[in-house]
C-alpha cells in the first residue's frame, strides 16, 4: 500500500518562480510523490467585465492585474519542468480551460487533474480524457449525476482515472469531511478514491488514508499569512513533513486484514499462558 501524496502548490507561488522552487523543495524534503500547479488562460476563463472589475493586489487594482500576476508563462514552466526533473519529483497541473490543457502537453507529464470547478466542463473533460493519462478527478461541489457524466467521458476514451473525495470549502471544518464517503464512492464507481483536503491541520488527511483513500492532495505554503486566497487552507513545511510521516505509519499499521499472531504476541502468549 502506497498512498500517492501531492503537494498542491496551485497559485500559492504568487507568480514568483523563486517561491515556486522553494515550495517544490518543501514537497521533496517532506517525501511527497508530486507537486501540482494550476494553469489558466486568463482572458478565456474570465469575462472582460469581470477582469475589468476592481481588486486590490500586489500587481495592480483590477481583477485582470491579479489574475495575470498569478500566472506563469512558458519560460517559467520550462524552468519548473527542468527543476522538478532535477529534484526527482513529478509535477502536473489542473487546467482551467482547453488551451491551457493543450499547452501542458508540451511537458509529457504522467498525470492530469480535473479540478472540482471544472468537473462540469465537457470541453475540458474531453480534452483531458483523450490524452489517456492517469487522471485525478476532484468531486467537490458535485452531485452524483455530475460525477457520473464525467466518469462516462473517461470511460469512453478508456482513460485511467481516480476519483478524489473533496469538500470545496476554504478552509473546511473537520466536521464536514465526511470521510465515510470515500468507501461509498469506491464501491459505487469501482475505482480508487483519493482525498483532496482543504482543512486546517493534518489529522483529517491522515484519517482519510485509514478510511481507504489511495491518494492525498493538500495545498502547501511557506507561510499561511502570505497574500492569496488558498493560503489559509494550506499546510506549512513542518505540517507537511508530519503528515507524510504519519500517513506512512498508517499504511504499515493497516496490515493485510489476516488474523496472524506476531512474534511479539507469541512471546507474550508463552509468558502469560505458558504455551
Amino acid at each position: 500500500m502506497h498512498t500517492f501524496i501531492t503537494g498542491e502548490i496551485g497559485i500559492n507561488h504568487n507568480g514568483d518562480l523563486k517561491l515556486a522552487k522553494q515550495l517544490i523543495d518543501m514537497a521533496v524534503e517532506a517525501g511527497c510523490d508530486a507537486v501540482k500547479f494550476q494553469k489558466r488562460t486568463v482572458e478565456k476563463v474570465y469575462t472582460k467585465e469581470y477582469l475589468d472589475g476592481p481588486r486590490e493586489s500586489p500587481w495592480g487594482n483590477t481583477q485582470r492585474d491579479q489574475k495575470n500576476g498569478l500566472e506563469f508563462n512558458e519560460t517559467e514552466y520550462d524552468e519548473i519542468d527542468r527543476y522538478c526533473k532535477e529534484k526527482g519529483i513529478e509535477w502536473f497541473a489542473s487546467a482551467w480551460d482547453k488551451d491551457s490543457q493543450i499547452f501542458l502537453r508540451k511537458y509529457d507529464l504522467k498525470y492530469n487533474k480535473i479540478a472540482s470547478a471544472m468537473l462540469v466542463r465537457d470541453d475540458i473533460l474531453e480534452t483531458v480524457a483523450e490524452e489517456g493519462k492517469y487522471t485525478f478527478i476532484a468531486t467537490g461541489m458535485s452531485s452524483y449525476e455530475e460525477i457520473d457524466h464525467a466518469v462516462e467521458i473517461f470511460k469512453k476514451h478508456a482513460c485511467p482515472y481516480e476519483i478524489m473525495h473533496c469538500n470545496s470549502t476554504y478552509p473546511m471544518p473537520a466536521n464536514e469531511a465526511n470521510l465515510k464517503l470515500i468507501k461509498v464512492l469506491a464501491d459505487k464507481y469501482g475505482c480508487k478514491v483519493g482525498y483532496s483536503g482543504h482543512e486546517t491541520g493534518i489529522i483529517v488527511s491522515v484519517a482519510a488514508v485509514a478510511a481507504g483513500a489511495s491518494s492525498i492532495e493538500r495545498h502547501i505554503t511557506l507561510d499561511r499569512t502570505m497574500y492569496g486566497s488558498d493560503q489559509k487552507a494550506s499546510i506549512e513545511a513542518d505540517e507537511l513533513k508530519e503528515m507524510v510521516r504519519e500517513i506512512r505509519i498508517v499504511e504499515e499499521a493497516m496490515g493485510n486484514g489476516e488474523k496472524v499472531l506476531s512474534e511479539g504476541e507469541l512471546a507474550t502468549r508463552k509468558k502469560l499462558r505458558g504455551c
